[in-house]
Formats: C-alpha cells, sequence, structure tokens
C-alpha cells in the first residue's frame, strides 16, 4: 500500500478505462466559495491511493484530472458527496459524477443508527479502524505531514469495499432504485449550495 503525492495534476493514463474511482477533497474549511481546495484524494480499489495537491493561486487547470472526474463512464464513490461535488465544481469546473455517496446509501438502511460518519462505517462494516485526528489539521501549508497524507488516503482506500456491503443492504431492503435517484440528484444538490440555497428545503411547506 503506497500513498503517491501528485502536485496540480495526475498522469495521463494513470487508472485503468472504466474503472470506478473513489474521490475526496480537502479544503481549508467548509464554506465552498471562501475555503479553497487543497488536496483531491483517489483510489481505484487497489493497493495504493492518490493525492493530488494544489497550491495557493493555483488555476486549478489540471486537465488529466478533470478529464478522469468528467468522464461520464466512471462511477466516482464519495462519502458525503454533497460536499466534495461542490468544491469539484466550483474549483475544476467540473460535474464529477456519476455519483455514488457511502454516507446517503447508509442513511438509507442503518436506521438504527444516527452514526454515519466514515470511521463508524469502515468500523461497522469492514472491521477497521481509522483515525481522524488530522480532519481539522491545516491542508494549505507547504508540506503535507505523513500523518496527514495517511489521513487523507485513508478516506479513498475503504469506499469501494463499503459500495458492495452497502449495495447488498440496499437490495435487502428493497431500496435500490431509492438510492439511485438520491445519488443521481447529489451534483443538483451541489449546485443548489452553491447557488445560495445551503440550509434551505426548497421542498418544504413552510
Amino acid at each position: 500500500m503506497t500513498v503517491h503525492l501528485h502536485e496540480e495534476d495526475i498522469p495521463a493514463g494513470l487508472f485503468a478505462p472504466g474503472a470506478s474511482i473513489a474521490v475526496d477533497t480537502e479544503t481549508m474549511g467548509l464554506i465552498t466559495p471562501r475555503d479553497r481546495l487543497c488536496l483531491v484524494q483517489l483510489s481505484d480499489g487497489g493497493p495504493d491511493e492518490h493525492l493530488v495537491r494544489f497550491s495557493p493561486g493555483s488555476d486549478y487547470a489540471a486537465p488529466n484530472l478533470k478529464a478522469l472526474l468528467a468522464d461520464p463512464g466512471r462511477d466516482k464513490l464519495y462519502h458525503f458527496a454533497r460536499f466534495d461535488l461542490a468544491a469539484i465544481r466550483h474549483y475544476l469546473g467540473v460535474t464529477a459524477a456519476p455519483a455514488y455517496c457511502t454516507k446517503t446509501a447508509s442513511r438509507l438502511v442503518r436506521t438504527y443508527t444516527d452514526r454515519h460518519g466514515l470511521k463508524e462505517l469502515v468500523r461497522e462494516l469492514l472491521g477497521q479502524d481509522i483515525s481522524k485526528q488530522q480532519q481539522s489539521s491545516d491542508w494549505g501549508g507547504p508540506e503535507l505531514s505523513d500523518a496527514q497524507k495517511d489521513y487523507a488516503a485513508s478516506d479513498v482506500r475503504y469506499l469501494h469495499k463499503m459500495r458492495e456491503e452497502l449495495d447488498r443492504r440496499l437490495a435487502r431492503e428493497g431500496r435500490t432504485e431509492l438510492a439511485k435517484a438520491c445519488f443521481d440528484f447529489l451534483p443538483w444538490r451541489a449546485e443548489l449550495d452553491l447557488a445560495g440555497w445551503p440550509d434551505i428545503d426548497i421542498f418544504a411547506h413552510v
């Protein structure tokens, strides 16, 4: 298992054609237009993870990364896709879909709990423990520590295996089509966030 760090873009042909890609982002904070995109993490479910770091003042050109994320023939796996889709749309200018969100899937099938964080899911579904110690660290600094790199990589390391188990549970509970409809709407939910409706339910009666 190796974590590869790339600056500003990934090499061409890094992943096999059509392979689903786990995706995550690290930003300077939670307000997308204010808090710049610092890192994009990628995994095809194999033994290695790839981190793409963007410097302050980056133009986010990244043609190879954009082509990968915008490829309609690749599923992109996320945990809390809504945030990552918005960050990628705002800074890279592409819609990184089709999307699959493990947090959304968890909320549809793990109705016996209100704990849907990545750490809890990895522990229950896969029997692994991951550290979230670096979650609030400075992702915009000139160097990433080994702890930061491992934390960032762990955010995409388990998503393929989690999808397999969540898909089994969705099928068991008869919610596969409902989940797909939710996933298909996620890019539009991200667009609503960016357009100024982050906290308003536009479908609510009041």
